[in-house]
């Protein structure tokens, strides 16, 4: 069973959020909360799997969350919910390890299948997010690359797709090959990237040119 927190100054938005997660038989909500302010002590009795997470809150906002987050419950695995002009917001919380990025108009079935995502490893953004990241972090690009990463092709066609916001399902099918096999390849492409999360590969294939 997945345990999901949900964060967000809207009542609506989160009993919208808390009823499509009741109607998942391997998910359960376990808090909802209209702002960060209490993050740490909320889940000294049981910390959640995910954070479903609004960055525009009142008091302590989303990305104070994250660092949060980050400091006192590093295994929790974050999702930020985002509007699509917040560019500044999403990458400030990109840096700050958040493992994934979906619009707040994300049909419910997408939100579902994001959390699942997340949880098997991915890093699940909305192809509009994922199109802003590459553009934010393409025109950062170092004009070269002088590290050796040794990625083989076929590690590194399934990090393009995961820059490109695919998730290890749809990598799978794209490239005809298992899931079983997706996620090994992706265990080596952290190793050898040094990295811990899909959303920092994603970070330091771009940042280094790598792709």
């Amino acid at each position: 069973m997945i345990k999901i927190a949900v964060f967000d100054d809207h009542a609506e938005r989160r009993e919208a959020l808390k009823l499509v997660i009741s109607l998942e038989t391997d998910m359960v909500c376990i808090g909802d909360f209209k702002d960060c302010s209490g993050i740490v002590e909320d889940f000294i009795l049981e910390a959640p799997d995910v954070v479903l997470m609004d960055i525009n809150m009142p008091r302590v906002n989303g990305i104070e969350g994250v660092k949060l987050l980050q400091q006192h419950y590093p295994q929790v695995l974050i999702i930020m919910q985002t509007v699509f002009d917040d560019d500044d917001n999403l990458f400030r919380c990109l840096q700050e390890g958040a493992h994934g990025y979906i619009l707040k108009k994300t049909p419910n079935n997408k939100i579902t299948e994001a959390i699942r995502d997340v949880v098997s490893g991915g890093a699940p953004m909305t192809p509009t997010i994922a199109r802003r990241v590459l553009q934010h972090f393409g025109s950062k690009k170092s004009t070269s690359n002088n590290e050796d990463y040794n990625l083989s092709k076929r590690e590194m066609d399934i990090l393009t797709h995961m820059v490109k916001g695919f998730s290890h399902k749809m990598i799978a099918a794209q490239l005809n090959i298992s899931i079983f096999t997706v996620n090994n390849h992706i265990k080596n492409i952290y190793h050898k990237l040094q990295v811990h999360s899909a959303s920092e590969a994603v970070a330091t294939a771009l940042q280094k040119n790598i792709v």
